[in-house]
């Protein structure tokens, strides 16, 4: 699970994969469904790719003009 305010990391407008958030040490592997969690704010457009969103993270992303891709 990853929320909102570990993505604020990422530049504005990059895409958000799993193999980028394993790269940075947010997961152990790529074994796991990943799930986005909607704690902290976003303030980018980014493209967040992941299998799960909760609705306020879904929504936090695309307020900020950001996509969801849902794997």
């Amino acid at each position: 699970m990853i929320k909102l305010e570990d993505l604020d990391r990422f530049d504005a407008g990059e895409h958000v994969t799993p193999e980028a958030l394993l790269q940075l040490g947010y997961l152990r592997n790529l074994n796991r469904p990943i799930k986005i969690l909607g704690g902290g704010e976003i303030t980018k457009p980014l493209t967040v790719a992941a299998h799960r969103f909760t609705r306020s993270a879904r929504e936090k992303i695309e307020a900020a003009q950001g996509r969801v891709e849902e794997l």
